[in-house]
């Protein structure tokens, strides 16, 4: 082929996150008609990030999650994820809480199938995805059982992979470990970064536990000294964290 006849060039470019941008801009907020439990808050989550969020008892980290979630209007400022205003729930955000909230009645695999099923996924497909998460959160063995006859990690894997399952490009955590024992829970930690490591999901994680908002975090929010903390690699158990660790403590 001539030259004068050879294709144009083309170039190619990097794929997008496919984490959401989560931003909070001069936002209020609490229930109507009660008090205001953060006001003036501004906060940017970087897509495919995994933001801790730390703060003591009723310093608003919860209603912080259930409004990314949708599920609680800001009393004043905006909510946006990836410039669109957060309006209500959405596929695209899951929520994750203490409480597994499994369904009793459907097996693992049926609980994990209940997202994909909703969005009317066809059987076969959701069939697979489920099992394929499954494997992946250590539960192949255990799909035709029932949440009775599992363990709380075990639960705790089970909604992580239901969780998952349909590719949520936001995931809010609502300390998701703080019912299990310290085995069970640093089992759980190392999952989840694991796990997350391949999705490419924003996380916000809150939790009372410095040290595990140290493990998972890229940053770390102090809603109560309206900071956020850069988390240093590597995110590693072993890594010395100390000077942060008590930079975050002397806050609380």
């Amino acid at each position: 082929m001539s030259a004068s006849a050879a294709a144009p060039a083309t170039t190619t470019t990097a794929p997008e996150p496919h984490g959401s941008a989560l931003r909070l801009q001069a936002v209020r907020l609490g229930r109507t008609g009660g008090p205001s439990v953060l006001d003036r808050l501004d906060l940017d989550v970087r897509p495919g990030e995994v933001l801790a969020v730390v703060g003591p008892s009723g310093c608003g980290k919860s209603t912080l999650l259930r409004t990314l979630a949708g599920l609680l209007p800001p009393l004043a400022g905006t909510v946006t994820q990836d410039g669109t205003p957060v309006a209500r729930p959405d596929a695209d955000r899951a929520l994750v809480f203490q409480d597994d909230a499994l369904l009793p009645w459907r097996t693992v695999r049926g609980n994990v199938e209940l997202p994909l099923a909703i969005r009317r996924v066809p059987r076969a497909e959701r069939r697979r995805t489920a099992d394929e998460w499954l494997a992946r959160v250590g539960l192949a063995e255990h799909a035709h059982r029932l949440p009775h006859q599992l363990s709380g990690g075990q639960r705790q894997r089970v909604q992580l992979a239901r969780a998952l399952a349909p590719g949520p490009r936001a995931v809010l955590m609502d300390e998701p470990f703080g019912a299990l024992d310290a085995q069970t829970r640093a089992g759980m930690q190392d999952l989840l970064v694991d796990v997350l490591a391949d999705t490419g999901a924003t996380v916000v994680f809150v939790t009372h536990d410095v040290d595990e908002a140290l493990f998972v975090g890229d940053r770390i929010a102090l809603l109560h000294a309206d900071s956020v903390l850069e988390v240093p690699a590597p995110r590693e158990r072993s890594a010395d964290h100390s000077a942060l660790r008590h930079r975050i403590l002397s806050s609380l």
